[in-house]
């Protein structure tokens, strides 16, 4: 007998630790003297209340679909990526070359180029903890962790050393050609008669971002691959007795993870910095965890808990842009969203699951 239905465990489990978590967050509002419910209304003004705000919170939700699809498809393998940061760093960096380095005719051809080599680049970042996970029993957790540093350091070097423009003191490249510039919501939007803010930085990465959702939910539930993948998460000794590769599944799911978070470049540095900075991932590939926690490793629930970050930042800076509540603050409440969806899981998950267990037995 199922001791939950699978609608509550996807649904009513995560509605309810956002609801707790929203509570706290308004005492803590409450006790440096602020007013919680005007703080809610700022920020769904902020976040959802014109096409300005939208542009920003699908922007940021572009970058959290891509790291949370990539530590989703790495937990359903049973092993946590947190090297997110790093992989999307190296895609920003293999992104920045094909834009600097080809001279394209046209931004379509050159988003196929970047797309591939953001993965390419972010797979390669990946594949070297897969192997020592694989081959030589290093914990992927601490492998991935290092590299985020590595990675940083290796892209530092590269921006202050080898594709630093002549003369500019930013440890940045160039600005790309326009004819790379990829078009914004606003650009697509406006021959159907839509008004979009000009001035959102959001693109036509937002819906590359959905056709990942879409192709890794095929991937795990649809192919053969993403049977043995789920099943190796399962349980390694029945994937082993099934034939089923460890050393294979490990590399294949931490090379995908790797190339989705790498992919992410195509919108913060493709599509929005037009050239690539340091620290231009912004703590996405961290804030990818909570996302793919609180969306349940599926691709579905990965798209909507992106979009629920996408607003917690986008309105996070309006009310510290419009309110004495620091910015601090706001990061306070996205960790205590991230605790109730991810470490205090089984605080709401436990009663639940003898409430519904009463409620079979009462019907049998």
């Amino acid at each position: 007998m199922e001791k939950m239905p699978h609608w509550a465990d996807v649904i009513l489990i995560p509605l309810i630790s956002l609801i707790l978590a929203a509570i706290l967050s308004a005492l803590v509002i409450l006790a440096i003297g602020e007013d919680p419910v005007a703080a809610v209304k700022l920020m769904v003004q902020g976040a959802l209340g014109s096409t300005y705000g939208w542009g920003y919170t699908l922007y940021y939700a572009t970058n959290f679909m891509f790291t949370g699809l990539a530590v989703a498809v790495a937990f359903h393998a049973r092993m946590f990526n947190i090297g997110g940061e790093g992989q999307a760093m190296l895609g920003g960096l293999g992104v920045a070359l094909v834009c600097l380095l080809i001279p394209w005719p046209h931004w379509s051809l050159a988003l196929i180029a970047a797309i591939l080599a953001s993965m390419a680049f972010g797979a390669l970042w990946a594949a070297i903890p897969a192997y020592l996970q694989a081959k030589r029993g290093s914990h992927i957790v601490i492998t991935t962790i290092m590299f985020n540093f590595i990675a940083a350091a290796v892209l530092n070097y590269v921006l202050v050393n080898l594709l630093r423009p002549e003369g500019s003191m930013d440890p940045a490249t160039a600005r790309f050609p326009e004819t790379v510039h990829l078009p914004t919501l606003h650009e697509m939007l406006a021959p159907i008669g839509i008004n979009f803010s000009r001035a959102a930085p959001a693109n036509i990465s937002l819906l590359v971002a959905v056709a990942a959702c879409v192709i890794v939910w095929l991937l795990i539930w649809r192919t053969r691959l993403g049977y043995e993948i789920r099943a190796y998460g399962h349980s390694e000794t029945g994937a082993l007795y099934a034939g089923i590769s460890p050393v294979k599944i490990t590399m294949i799911a931490m090379l995908i993870s790797g190339a989705l978070a790498g992919l992410m470049a195509i919108n913060n540095v493709m599509g929005e910095a037009e050239r690539l900075v340091m620290n231009a991932t912004e703590g996405a590939g961290f804030i990818g965890i909570a996302v793919a926690l609180m969306g349940r490793s599926h691709p579905f629930g990965v798209f909507l808990a992106a979009i629920l970050f996408g607003f917690l930042y986008q309105g996070g800076a309006e009310l510290a842009l419009w309110t004495s509540i620091p910015r601090e603050l706001i990061v306070v409440i996205q960790a205590l969203v991230i605790l109730f969806t991810g470490a205090l899981d089984n605080m709401v998950r436990m009663p639940l699951e003898k409430l519904f267990l009463r409620m079979n037995r009462g019907k049998s």
